[in-house]
């Protein structure tokens, strides 16, 4: 297993970036690495969500939790690889601390982790950003 996490702090409450996540179509402004996202049903447990990777073929995840203002997980599988993305937002006294957590199980996850994860660090920092112009 491979694994990669980053995290930051924003002056925003959790419910505004929280806000942002079940936005799932609007990805595109604080995620430079997609071309489109969309839901497919509620932002819940069970619920798909197809994106489109820049210069990729289309992607199907599925949510495996989603705890409002708190914690948000998808799992998509290729073959024998399974990517998990966990959000975690946590309140603090005049902001947020937000986590996105990745874990890649399957052949070949050493080399497919940390190219799924390059742009990590970028988006979340965009996703504060946002969030705190909300």
């Amino acid at each position: 297993m491979w694994t990669f996490e980053h995290s930051a702090d924003t002056t925003a409450p959790a419910e505004a970036v929280w806000a942002l996540y079940a936005d799932v179509p609007g990805w595109v402004r604080w995620d430079s690495g997609l071309e489109r996202a969309e839901l497919h049903g509620s932002f819940a447990a069970g619920s798909e969500i197809v994106m489109t990777p820049q210069g990729q073929d289309e992607v199907r995840a599925r949510i495996t939790r989603a705890d409002e203002d708190d914690t948000f997980a998808d799992e998509t599988l290729f073959g024998e690889v399974v990517l998990r993305f966990t959000h975690t937002l946590e309140p603090f006294a005049g902001g947020t601390r937000v986590t996105h957590r990745l874990e890649v199980t399957g052949p070949g996850a050493e080399e497919i982790g940390p190219a799924v994860a390059a742009d990590l660090p970028d988006a979340v920092a965009a996703l504060v950003k946002l969030a705190e112009t909300a």
